[in-house]
């Protein structure tokens, strides 16, 4: 009798696509027509809301390896029949090109022009070795969250699964005290996506109204602040995000695209334009400044949120997570260019970058460079309304819209919401405008939990009692090291880049008025 019956069916149940080959459900089909492992033990009845195993009271003292999947053997047949890429009904299926670029475009944001000033924490050589290490261990994480999705949809036979699902049922899945929070699960891992969200957007609206008085103070020499910049786009980012339907975004989301890739290539230009030197630069910065260097990376390398969305709509999803699959691809490729753009541009501006490369742009004496912020601002901007647009899901598909199914003011309370997220941000925003220490705060905040954390505890409790003792050993010690490395990027980063946030700000105004105190902290001029 083989010690560990679970490690027996660690083939059949809950593994990637490459290990469900025909070999093995031949097999599985041997093993089913044959006599039973151990004709004592007795399945409990086959329950639809868990598939997780129960110990066996029969087994011989001492033994802890012998555990009894909670269902019958045809049920087990089935869930190794099920085959949930099969099964997916999608209106309009993306080919991988299609959601190659996608990830790319979910990837390239502002994060990519903070690398240099992140580059300017950590220094040349480490900002290199840290983004390709931050870099890998990003991708691999998704790759155990993919993995972890698949056996669990395998099990509960369903086509797919959202990130909130997909917690919520690895903690069913999991031991008992998991089992306990499973109801709660679903709830912080919203919570984290929102803050997440309502912070890329604070990013956003610094972003645009930045870019918007460089060049009107430094090109048309118009004397005006961030702030008052901010309130000039205040009316037209509500507009925006009143849009309910995406697809009226669509066609001002492609600009934006080609606006993004010309206006990369143009700040390329500038980076190499004069030939970059390591003089006066450092190959590794000061160790009290690599958090704000981490959550920068994390912040512009994750796109967990958009990772199984486009995951689902793909028309072949077993080539997302191949060896040569989509993911890899695309991650490789961000990786490089996010290498690039923060090495390069640090050998350039040095210590002098700043929070977007784009305000180091000659914007006073070169048309080009404004045109450039000008563009990026357009791009932003549009991509303000669809960062939004998760937030408003969340807020109101999952909380506040189920209150209100019955109230005939459901669709004015819907552009209610709309309005306050706005106002939320910008009020963020406008009290501290510090765009690289938000980028650095929301990173660490909420992807060091979303994208690394979250993903190895999912995938220690989905697989709890499918694999055998030594291996469900090795695998608690590998994601333990990973969620201690997340739960210290979140603490560290978060706790570094408020303490930023708060000297700054009382640095600058510790006994004005508020309203003075955003104007003189906002205010650019010479």
């Amino acid at each position: 009798m083989p010690k560990n019956i679970l490690a027996e069916m660690g083939s059949q149940v809950g593994l990637t696509p490459a290990r469900q080959n025909k070999k093995e459900a031949e097999e599985w089909a041997r093993r089913q027509s044959g006599p039973m492992v151990n004709p004592s033990f007795e399945p409990d009845d086959f329950l639809p809301q868990s598939l997780s195993p129960v110990k066996d009271e029969k087994k011989r003292p001492g033994d802890k390896g012998i555990f009894l999947v909670n269902m019958k053997e045809k049920n087990l047949q089935e869930v190794e029949e099920y085959e949930p890429y099969d099964n997916r009904v999608v209106d309009h299926p993306t080919t991988n090109t299609e959601t190659l670029l996608h990830l790319l475009k979910g990837s390239l944001g502002t994060g990519i022009l903070a690398m240099p000033h992140a580059f300017a924490k950590s220094g040349y050589v480490v900002g290199t070795i840290g983004t390709f290490v931050i870099g890998v261990l990003c991708t691999y994480c998704i790759h155990v969250l993919m993995d972890s999705c698949y056996a669990l949809c395998k099990r509960r036979k369903v086509p797919s699964l959202t990130y909130t699902a997909a917690a919520e049922a690895a903690l069913l899945e999991g031991p008992d005290w998991c089992k306990v929070c499973a109801p709660y699960a679903a709830h912080v891992v919203n919570a984290f996506l929102l803050i997440y969200q309502i912070g890329t957007c604070c990013v956003y609206v610094v972003f645009v109204s930045e870019n918007i008085q460089y060049v009107m103070t430094n090109q048309f020499g118009i004397s005006v602040t961030v702030f008052e910049v901010m309130l000039w786009i205040l009316i037209p980012l509500i507009l925006i995000n009143w849009v309910r339907d995406l697809k009226y975004l669509a066609p001002f989301s492609a600009i934006a695209n080609a606006v993004t890739i010309v206006s990369f290539g143009i700040i390329l230009y500038y980076i190499f334009r004069e030939t970059p030197t390591i003089e006066g630069k450092v190959p590794a910065g000061k160790i009290t400044e690599f958090p704000l260097f981490f959550g920068t990376v994390l912040f512009a390398l994750e796109a967990i949120g958009v990772i199984l969305p486009l995951e689902n709509e793909m028309k072949t999803p077993k080539d997302f997570v191949g060896k040569f699959g989509v993911l890899n691809r695309a991650m490789i490729s961000i990786i490089i260019l996010y290498v690039g753009m923060g090495m390069f541009g640090y050998l350039q501006y040095g210590n002098d970058a700043a929070g977007s490369i784009t305000l180091n742009l000659p914007s006073k004496t070169e048309v080009l460079a404004s045109v450039v912020q000008c563009l990026l601002a357009f791009a932003i901007f549009i991509t303000h309304g669809l960062a939004c647009y998760v937030a408003i899901d969340i807020l109101w598909n999952e909380y506040i819209g189920n209150l209100l199914l019955n109230s005939s003011r459901r669709f004015i309370w819907e552009y209610i919401l709309r309005t306050v997220i706005v106002l939320v941000t910008f009020g963020i925003a406008a009290a501290v405008p510090e765009l690289d220490l938000f980028i650095s705060l929301f990173g660490a905040l909420c992807l060091s939990a979303l994208g690394l954390a979250f993903p190895a505890f999912i995938q220690t409790c989905t697989y709890w009692y499918y694999v055998s003792d030594s291996e469900r050993i090795r695998m608690i010690i590998k994601n333990s090291i990973v969620v201690v490395f997340g739960a210290l990027g979140l603490v560290v980063g978060t706790w570094t880049s408020l303490e930023g946030i708060i000297n700054k700000f009382s640095a600058h105004a510790p006994v004005l008025n508020a309203t003075d105190s955003i104007l003189n902290e906002t205010s650019l001029l010479p």
